[in-house]
């Protein structure tokens, strides 16, 4: 079990980010995952806001999208409606 050093000298929510960029880098978390804020509060004992953050981090990275009402994705941004 991955555990994440409240107390370390790196911010939680950078940590939660690092461990997912590389769940995303490894396949682990393939393009098309859902990754919701209470599967990540749940697995690493964060608090919401901690995973809120650290999803936004994978967002301005572009590695992860957020659609409204529905979640966050890994992939390169929502599939397009036709």
């Amino acid at each position: 079990m991955i555990v994440i050093d409240p107390t370390g000298p790196i911010a939680p929510y950078r940590q939660l980010a690092s461990i997912l960029r590389r769940r995303i880098a490894d396949g682990t978390l393939p393009a098309g995952a859902r990754i919701t804020e209470s599967d990540i509060t749940e697995e690493f004992e964060v608090a919401r806001n901690t995973a809120r953050r650290a999803l936004a981090i994978l967002r301005d990275e572009g590695l992860v999208y957020t659609m409204p009402q529905r979640g966050s994705y890994v992939g390169q941004g929502p599939p397009e409606e036709g």
